[in-house]
């Protein structure tokens, strides 16, 4: 059982619904919050970038400037159908269903996608579909399996409200009527996430962060 569902049964879920409205009125992006992340590690050869699982496009957009072209990937026809209007103005950004095609991409992207996905086979598609010198960065949800990952757990639901505080001072207005994500709760562990990569991309780096997400960059040897 992790920390979250403690505080949903064990402790009278009264703060974590205290903490739910605290959150609400000053919310926050976990997984826009990693694009900095993203645009400081891009690779040097910068034609074709691939967004898997794009959401709404809201990574698409802020890789535009970057590449010369950039395709968002997503199974998921609503998703594709927002990323489509938010890029309406982006020329050289294309969302589609299926792909990316082997050795077609200098960069792929994925945020709070790859837990949706087979882990090696998904692994493997993108080892594939990376030029040589390509970059993988994955921005991704684990399982908390250890002491570790609850510790990690606590201290991410401890500092999501002063996060939230600081980026998001003001109280929120009623969000606006977006298209929802499709949500599943992770199941693979780091440990396992760790495992698959040493076996697809050797030398990946992931590194564990707050807000519940860990990082993952790997660069296709050349």
């Amino acid at each position: 059982m992790g920390i979250r569902d403690l505080a949903d049964t064990r402790w009278g879920g009264a703060s974590a619904r205290a903490l739910e409205e605290f959150n609400a009125r000053h919310p926050w992006s976990h997984n826009d919050a990693f694009h900095s992340w993203i645009l400081t590690r891009l690779p040097a050869q910068r034609h074709d970038a691939v967004d898997i699982g794009c959401g709404r496009g809201d990574l698409l957009a802020a890789l535009a400037p970057y590449f010369d072209h950039v395709r968002g990937i997503d199974i998921d026809a609503a998703m594709r159908q927002a990323a489509s209007s938010r890029c309406a103005g982006l020329t050289n950004v294309t969302v589609s269903g299926s792909g990316p095609e082997p050795g077609s991409a200098d960069l792929i992207t994925m945020i709070a996608a790859l837990h949706h996905m087979d882990l090696v086979p998904a692994l493997s598609t993108v080892r594939d579909a990376l030029r040589p010198g390509g970059r993988f960065l994955c921005v991704g949800l684990a399982r908390p399996a250890s002491i570790t990952d609850h510790a990690r757990d606590a201290a991410s639901i401890l500092t999501n409200p002063v996060i939230g505080f600081i980026r998001h001072p003001w109280v929120a207005d009623q969000p606006p009527d977006l298209a929802p994500f499709p949500v599943v709760e992770p199941t693979r562990t780091i440990q396992e996430i760790q495992a698959g990569l040493a076996t697809v991309m050797p030398g990946a780096s992931l590194r564990r962060h707050l807000g519940f997400r860990h990082t993952v960059a790997w660069t296709k040897p050349s």
